[in-house]
Parts: C-alpha cells; sequence; structure tokens
C-alpha cells in the first residue's frame, strides 16, 4: 500500500512530523513501512515553461524548433522531438544545468544546427513510470494544467515533492488498504482524531429503480450488492490534483469517472465498477454464477472463458464483468458514454481468489476483496464516488440506490479484564492508562470492576477476540514500553536438551568433514516432494499457497539441496559440499483429520571437485566413496552399532549401480549414492553424490560401548588372503565371514586389492585382505595363526563359495 503524505496531512495535523518519524513510529507499532521516496529527490532545475511559437526544424522531419516562456524577460529556444508539442501548451522544462531521470545533465546544445537552451519533459524523464502516465501523453511529452506559473517549479504541480511511503500490509491488518484506515492508523498513534469531507450528494428526483433492476441469484456469493445512475456525465480527463494522487498511488489515469472509481478505492478501500450504462443492453443487473463455455471480453482485450467458479455481472442473459476482478469491454467508458452504472459490492473472497488465480487477473480490487472490506462502508463510499462524478463529470444523481442484497453491519463486543491484559503483557497497566488506548483507537468502552466491555466498529473488522484487544493495547501503548523479563520456572534449565547436543555433535562431525551447512525452503513443488522418499506417503498440501513453486510441504531434504547445488552451479563454483539438518513431513492418514508426522532427518550433497588442481596434486572430483566415507564418519561418530550397506535398485532418482540403503539392524535410515544422470540433467548439474539419514532413529539407536585398552607389549602378525568370489557378493558379506571365523585374535580386517578381468571367470571378482591378529597377553606363535586362518578358508569355501588364489 503506498501511502501520499501530503494526502494523509488532509485529515490529520502532521506539521511537527517528519514522514520519517512517522515511518518509525508506523513500524514499531505493528505496520511494517518498507520504504519513503520522494519522486523529486535527484531533480534540479525543472520549472514551467510555456510554448509561445513552435516550427518545424529545417534540417528535421520530426524536431521543432520551440520559443519558450519560462519566466525570464526573453524567451528560450528549445529543440523538441515529441510529436505533440504545439503553440500556447504549458510544459515541463529542464533548465541548462538540470539534472533529470537517471542523474542525467540537461546542457546547453545544438540539435541539427539550431540552438536548444535545455529540455522539454516527459514523465518519463522525471523518473515517473511508464505504467503510470495517462496514455495520451505516453509518446509525447505532458500538458501542465494552463493556471501553472511559468518560471516555478514544476514539482509541486505534479506533487513529485510529496513523500511516498509504503506500507507492507498483512492480511490481518486489510483495514490498512485505504487512505481512511491509514488515517485512523496514524491517529491512534498520535492520539488524534482524523476528519473526513466528503462531498454533499445531490439527488435528482427520477428514482434510480425507474432505470435498472437488479437481482442476486446467491447472497452467499455477492452478501452485498447496489447500484446507483449517474446522468449526463461528460467524459473528460481528471483534474490534476485527481491524476497526481493516482499515479503517485502507482494507479494510470484514464478518465474523470473511472479515475474517481480508483480514488475511492484508494480513499475507503471499497472497489467500484463503473458501466456504460447504453452498454449494457438491457435495464437489469443479474449477479449469478457463469455458465460452462460463456465467454467474456475482458478490459484488457483478452477473451476468457469462464466456468461456474466464477462470479459475473450480467445484463440478465449475458456477462459484462468478472465480479470484482475486471469488468467487460463492451460496457467500459468511453468519451461516449452520457450514463453511468455505478456499482459497489461485496463478493465472495474465496471465489474472488480463484477467479484471479484461475485468469492470472491480480488488480487492487481483488486484493481487497480476498483480504477483506469494511462492510459498513460500502453505502458511503458509493455515495462518495457518485457525488464526485456528478462534481467532476457534471452529471445528475438519480435517487436512491437500486439494492441486489445488503449485509447487516453490527459491532463487534469484546469483554477483557485489566488483569488479563496486564498478565500477558507483563505490564502494571492501570485502568486509565488502557482507556486511553481505547480513545486512540476510538473504540468505545464501558468500565466495571476493572473489567472492559469493549465495542469495536465495523472498520477494525480484524478484532474479535481477547487476544486481538490485547495486541491493540501492546500496540498502542508501544512495544519498547513492555518490560522485558527472562522465563522462570524449573523446565528453564538454561542448557541444551540431549537431542540438541547430540544434533550439534552432527554438525560438528560434517563441518569437520568439509561439508557447509545450507538452509532450504520446507514448501516445495509436488514433483520434487515425491522424489527420494524413504518411506511412502500422502502429500501435506496448503490451502493457499504463494506461489505453485511453493504448494506442498517437503518429504526430503535432497531436492533443496540440488537446487541449491544447482544455483552454486550455475554461479561457477566447482567444489560444492553442502549438508541440511531439517524436518520433513509425512502424511498416512487423512490430512484434514491428522497433522502430519514431522521428522527430522540430516542430508548431504557433493558435486565438482572435492580438491581443486594444484602445483603438487592433482585435482580430485567427489565420489561415491567420498559420500559413503562421510557416512561412515558420522555413525562411527557416534558408534551406532548393526549398521549395514546393502546395494539397491530400487529409488529411480539414484544411479542403481552406485547407491545403497543404510540399514540399522532391519530398519531402513537412509540412502547414500549418485543421483541419477536423468535426474541431475533435469537439475541442471553434474555427477552430484547425495546421502540422507533419519536423524531421530540415528539418535535414538543403541550405541556400541566405548571401551579403552592399552597397547599390546606383544608384536602383531599379518596375514594375506585373496580369492575369487562371485560378483555379487559385498565386501562387508566376506569381512563378515573372516570376522566369525578368525577367533578373538583377530584385530583388523583391510580390503587392499580387486581386480576383474584377465585370468578371472566372467562374473567373478578377485578380492584380497589383509588380516591383522594380536594377543595382548602373549605373542602368537604360527600354529595358532595358521588355525585361524584354516577356519577363515573353510568359512569363505562353505558359505561363499569363495575360490581361494
Amino acid at each position: 500500500m503506498l501511502v501520499s503524505y501530503k494526502w494523509l496531512n488532509e485529515y490529520l495535523d502532521l506539521s511537527q512530523i517528519s514522514p520519517k518519524e512517522l515511518g518509525d513510529k508506523m513500524s514499531v507499532t505493528g505496520i511494517e513501512v518498507e520504504g519513503i521516496e520522494v519522486p523529486a529527490e535527484g531533480l534540479k532545475k525543472i520549472v514551467v515553461g510555456k510554448v509561445e511559437k513552435c516550427i518545424p526544424h529545417p534540417n528535421s522531419d520530426h524536431l521543432s524548433i520551440c520559443q519558450v516562456d519560462i519566466g525570464e524577460e526573453e524567451l528560450s529556444q528549445i529543440v523538441c522531438g515529441a510529436p505533440n508539442v504545439k503553440e500556447g501548451i504549458k510544459v515541463i522544462v529542464a533548465l541548462p544545468g538540470a539534472r533529470i531521470d537517471g542523474n542525467v545533465k540537461i546542457k546547453k546544445g545544438k540539435m541539427r544546427g539550431e540552438v536548444s537552451n535545455g529540455m522539454i519533459c516527459s514523465l518519463q524523464e522525471l523518473g515517473i513510470s511508464e505504467n503510470v502516465i495517462p496514455k495520451e501523453f505516453a509518446d509525447g511529452i505532458y500538458y501542465l494544467p494552463q493556471d501553472a506559473v511559468v518560471g516555478e517549479s514544476v514539482f509541486p504541480y505534479l506533487d513529485l515533492d510529496d513523500s511516498i511511503i509504503e506500507l507492507s500490509i498483512t492480511p490481518n491488518r486489510a483495514d490498512a488498504l485505504s487512505m481512511r484506515g491509514v488515517a485512523y492508523e496514524v491517529g491512534a498513534i498520535y492520539n488524534q482524531k482524523p476528519q473526513f469531507e466528503n462531498e454533499d450528494l445531490v439527488e435528482s428526483n427520477t428514482a434510480a429503480s425507474d432505470k435498472i433492476k437488479v437481482r442476486v441469484t446467491d447472497e452467499k456469493d455477492a452478501p452485498a450488492y447496489q447500484i446507483r445512475i449517474i446522468e449526463n456525465v461528460k467524459i473528460a480527463p481528471s483534474p490534476q490534483w485527481l491524476q497526481n494522487r493516482l499515479m503517485n498511488e502507482g494507479i494510470r489515469p484514464i478518465n474523470n469517472v473511472v479515475d474517481v472509481t480508483n480514488y475511492i478505492l484508494l480513499l475507503f478501500g471499497q472497489p467500484l465498477h463503473a458501466f456504460d450504462y447504453a452498454k449494457l443492453g438491457s435495464q437489469e443487473i443479474l449477479v449469478r454464477r457463469a455458465n460452462e463455455e460463456e465467454t467474456l471480453v475482458t478490459l484488457d482485450g483478452e477473451k476468457r472463458k469462464l466456468t461456474q467458479e466464477n462470479i459475473v455481472i450480467t445484463n440478465g442473459t449475458k456477462p459484462v464483468a468478472l465480479a470484482g476482478v475486471m469488468g467487460g469491454l463492451d460496457s467500459e467508458i468511453t468519451a461516449e458514454t452520457t450514463t453511468v452504472a455505478l456499482e459497489a459490492a461485496l463478493f465472495d473472497p474465496l471465489s474472488i481468489r480463484l477467479t484471479s488465480k484461475q485468469f492470472n487477473l491480480r488488480s487492487e480490487s481483488s486484493a481487497r476483496f480476498e483480504k477483506g472490506i469494511n462492510k459498513g462502508d460500502i453505502t458511503k463510499a458509493c455515495d462518495a464516488a457518485a457525488a464526485l462524478i456528478a462534481k467532476l463529470a457534471g452529471g445528475t444523481v438519480l435517487n436512491g440506490s437500486v439494492i441486489g442484497s445488503t449485509i447487516p453491519v453490527k459491532d463487534a463486543v469484546v469483554e477483557i479484564s485489566l488483569a488479563k491484559i496486564n498478565r500477558a503483557l507483563g505490564t502494571n497497566l492501570s485502568v486509565p492508562e488502557v482507556g486511553e488506548v481505547f480513545d486512540a483507537l476510538q473504540f468505545s468502552y464501558i468500565e466495571s470492576d476493572e473489567r472492559f466491555t469493549v465495542t469495536i466498529p465495523p472498520r477494525r473488522w480484524d478484532i474479535h477476540i481477547e487476544a486481538d484487544i490485547i495486541e491493540e493495547v501492546a500496540r498502542i501503548y508501544g512495544y519498547d514500553k513492555i518490560p522485558s523479563t527472562l522465563p522462570s520456572g524449573q523446565t528453564v534449565a538454561g542448557a541444551l536438551t540431549k537431542e540438541q547436543l547430540k544434533t550439534r555433535e552432527v554438525r560438528n562431525v560434517l563441518e569437520g568433514a568439509g561439508v557447509t551447512e545450507a538452509i532450504s525452503y520446507a514448501l516445495t513443488t509436488e514433483e520434487k516432494s515425491r522424489q527420494f522418499m524413504m518411506r511412502q506417503s500422502n502429500i501435506t498440501r496448503l490451502d493457499w499457497p504463494m506461489t505453485e513453486d511453493r504448494a506442498v510441504l517437503r518429504m526430503n531434504l535432497i531436492s533443496g539441496l540440488l537446487d541449491d547445488v544447482a544455483y552454486n552451479v550455475a554461479r561457477k563454483n566447482e567444489r560444492i559440499a553442502l549438508y541440511e539438518i531439517g524436518r520433513v513431513f509425512y502424511q498416512d492418514t487423512d490430512p484434514l483429520k491428522n497433522l502430519p508426522v514431522e521428522e527430522n532427518h540430516v542430508a548431504f550433497a557433493l558435486s565438482g571437485l572435492w580438491q581443486t588442481k594444484d602445483w603438487h596434486k592433482s585435482g580430485e572430483k567427489v565420489d561415491f566413496f567420498l559420500a559413503k566415507g562421510i557416512v561412515e564418519t558420522l555413525l562411527a561418530t557416534f558408534g551406532v552399532k548393526d549398521v549395514s550397506f546393502e546395494k539397491t535398485t530400487a529409488m529411480k532418482e539414484m544411479h542403481p549401480g552406485q547407491t545403497a540403503e543404510i540399514y540399522l539392524g532391519s530398519e531402513k535410515i537412509g540412502f547414500v549414492g549418485q543421483i541419477h544422470p536423468t535426474v541431475a540433467k533435469t537439475y541442471d548439474i553434474g555427477a552430484t553424490f547425495v546421502a540422507e539419514l533419519n536423524l531421530v532413529a540415528l539418535l535414538a539407536a543403541e550405541k556400541a560401548p566405548l571401551v579403552y585398552q592399552p597397547i599390546s607389549k606383544f608384536p602383531t602378525v599379518t596375514r594375506d588372503i585373496a580369492m575369487v568370489v562371485k560378483e555379487a557378493i559385498a565386501n562387508q558379506d566376506v569381512v563378515a565371514a573372516i570376522k566369525t571365523a578368525a577367533g578373538k585374535f583377530l584385530e583388523e580386517v583391510t580390503l587392499f586389492d580387486v581386480y576383474q578381468g584377465t585370468n578371472i571367470k566372467e562374473g567373478y571378482k578377485s578380492l584380497a585382505y589383509s588380516l591383522t591378529f594380536v594377543n595382548t597377553e602373549a605373542t602368537l606363535t604360527d600354529e595358532e595363526i595358521n588355525k585361524a586362518m584354516e577356519k577363515v578358508t573353510k568359512n569363505l569355501t562353505e558359505k561363499l563359495a569363495a575360490e581361494l588364489r
């Protein structure tokens, strides 16, 4: 929401309060100010000029030589290339030495041999967006009002010296999506009562109901709907003050009737729509749901195919507007319009949201209908618009509004005790202090025995319960005045829990291994959410996602890390090693009845180089064994017992030859491996290795006891053994067979060679291991070692059909 400081000053006395002070105060009372902009900042030496003479340039077919009065004794010659320059108009003149948009300095010079003392400017050259400039001046210079005084600064005439305050309005404070709402908010902050002056509505004796009938099919779709008729209007450009206000608020001026509807939208927060009465094609307005296959050409010239999800305004038979979103082209206000049908309504916010999303039509009106409007001001806003149209367009307002539906408006009443306010805020406020807050907010109240009965006007439809009242007291009293206190009680130990300590240790291990922490969004797309799943689950969707890219809760961490990898790859980062600890969300039952299960996971992704090339070593790329080594380091740090890795081809997003599932006993707790090349291609990344573990299961797993023992005084004995086994047999199966048979003196088993090729049958592989034996109490004899090796050989032959080499 853009707020004009000048406009706000018409309702409140802010003469002693600067825009910056106002912005700071609003930010600390609950409405964030994103920025304050003065359009004239950076511009200088730009004045009003009058073109006294204009002749074609002798050496150009598109330039004109203008003699311009800029308030000096002599006329100033300026060469202008605008197609709409002519004699007798008041224009914007940048003098020699002036600064225009983009910090461009204007100098005296020559154009095609003719002297040019400055520049006749368009609005774009003053930094005004082309989107808000009136269409008749979009491709040329801007005409100032004829009463503008030549030689004076142009900024006051265009309100470029105003301060535009940009507010970030949260959905619960939609009341601040209007100048009146902001005036009440600022008035509460500075304990002032806004003063509003509306145009007096003068009606003719002719009843509007004689000209039009209004009917609403379903009042749930349009709880309030009314039409006013204004006859004998003359369509023309709006006065300068109105155009300025609209442009400063980011809205393009169109004509005096349409501009009034936009002005009232900004003033009251009430969307209005003006129809050309003659173009409606009937004397009836029917509000209903669209029929399948119905079409409507909207004001942007697009033909829209409607559905039953859309509420439409019809002339009794065919649609003439998409309710609350955009009007129809066939009934728009044009220069030929003489009678206006002015609509003021309240529409179902859900339907408006769905319609604007369906057609990708987001407008100021639809945003307000979605978030809510002041039901008490619907008629007041319509009457104010009708009066202003009559004033600016010379029209006659017919007697009365034609009502299709109406909604009862009641004040909300909330009761709350002083004790509850103080208990919630940690304050010691008195009855008069709380009463001052309600007075500042202009909430009437009754107090008895330190209990307040507060009446809330319709303009603050966000307040319903005690917590809302407490929030208002805190805001206006001042968050900075609320005392700071530390929590107390037995539950506050000032230390980390066991889970937090273990999670911190996980971070230390991963960062010690050279992996950097990343944080990804918990919301993602449905496709990415279903990738890399470790268990079957339904998807948890948001009812109203901001974008389709953030529509569902994630069920893995890998997809978010791959987005981060892609971001780094696109920026030529060759060494990428990222990890994340976060929640995934499983939904195994009806999401309407049960909350999703939140499970903590840890994951990492490695891509590109692990070590870069330099003068003394070659570059090393990441690979499966590096990723597996990091996982094993993590598991070893926690001393987790009974962990195994099993090759898998079940995960379609993972490379079938370089992926292993990780088991804790019989429970699957994670996986490690390479991203499938086709998946990597969709993320636009190279070979990437990932792992994801169920951190909850990992931290809860039974730990192997840490046993310390002295280094043996007796020598170790090493024996090597080589065998040929089937290719499908895993290393851990061979190691397990060796350890089972070798006896108590076996200290370590190390695989030091793997070979496939000449002299090895197809489908087989050669494995060579080094076995280390030690006895802490005596020197091992050859006989003891030979017996152990015989048992190992026998076990490998019987269980794995190994052939010794």
